[in-house]
């Protein structure tokens, strides 16, 4: 929901960033690994207790990810770069509700367990979306810069950050924010059910 702004707002340094690294010779599948690596070291951070570093490498993660196909474009954006950046972005979300939850089983596995789930829904309906538009020659016309047709939502990549985030700072509430946001993923999957629904009839 907040993605068009967020992108708006960081278009203008995100290009300026990206045109100085394609100069380097810096790739964007080399920066799209970097920030996937960078992801899981949160990850390991929040397991071990340490949330507000977490926090920063969560937030350098995914600079990276905004920057990866911002280079892709000041270069070539290529059908693999594309495929990687997707995979690898669906495993780094995962990754943080599964360190909350090994961090403190006791209380944050079940939450954990029903955003993951929520995350599956999600996930799933919008790859579905993706792969019948593109079956059907379908194109997004909000984001023509993505790698496949990408269908928004009330959770995308801002909200969810913000969520990790709050996590973060927030530790001990780490529940209560995670069956509050796995409510909202379940309103963005059944918008998107309905969508692809009326779309493909």
């Amino acid at each position: 929901m907040l993605d068009h702004r967020a992108v708006a707002l960081l278009r203008p340094v995100m290009t300026l960033a990206a045109r100085l690294l394609a100069r380097a010779g810096v790739g964007a599948n080399r920066i799209t690994l970097l920030g996937f690596g960078i992801g899981l070291g949160a990850a390991l951070a929040i397991v071990r207790g340490a949330f507000l570093s977490g926090a920063a490498l969560i937030l350098l993660s995914r600079l990276c990810d905004a920057l990866d196909g911002a280079v892709a474009r000041q270069t070539r954006a290529t059908d693999a770069g594309g495929f990687l950046d997707i995979v690898l972005d669906f495993i780094f979300y995962a990754s943080i509700p599964l360190a909350f939850a090994l961090a403190k089983p006791d209380a944050n596995a079940l939450a954990a367990a029903v955003l993951l789930t929520a995350f599956i829904g999600t996930s799933s309906s919008f790859l579905a979306f993706a792969a019948f538009a593109t079956k059907r020659g379908m194109a997004s016309l909000d984001w023509p810069d993505k790698a496949i047709y990408f269908l928004g939502g009330l959770t995308e990549a801002t909200e969810t950050l913000a969520l990790f985030l709050a996590m973060c700072w927030w530790p001990q509430h780490f529940a209560p924010l995670a069956y509050g946001f796995a409510g909202l993923c379940a309103s963005t999957t059944i918008s998107r059910i309905w969508w692809g629904w009326r779309a493909f009839q």
